[in-house]
């Protein structure tokens, strides 16, 4: 079964231009580490959550390193800070 990351985020502010830079360039970042999809999911009005599908927990294992350096560099370069993440491997499917 599919491995699955959630990360949520809180923004101190929304706009086009943010939605675009987790387009084009956090999107692209998580997927070169070996996911097979990934989702920003907007939850309320200045926050959001990051789901990502790995095919199995071994593939998701070998890049938490690299997911942990580019959710620090989102928090970096946007005004956004992680407030939780869970991590599991799905049970049903469909």
């Amino acid at each position: 079964m599919s491995f699955f990351t959630i990360s949520n985020w809180e923004a101190k502010e929304w706009n086009a231009e943010m939605e675009a830079i987790a387009r084009d360039q956090f999107a692209p970042l998580v997927m070169s580490r070996g996911a097979s999809c990934v989702d920003f999911i907007k939850t309320g009005e200045l926050t959001f959550s990051v789901v990502t599908r790995y095919t199995d927990e071994a593939t998701a294992t070998a890049a938490a390193q690299k997911i942990a350096e580019i959710r620090g560099k989102a928090a970096t370069d946007l005004p956004v800070k992680m407030v939780s993440d869970v991590k599991g491997a799905a049970f049903v499917s469909a």
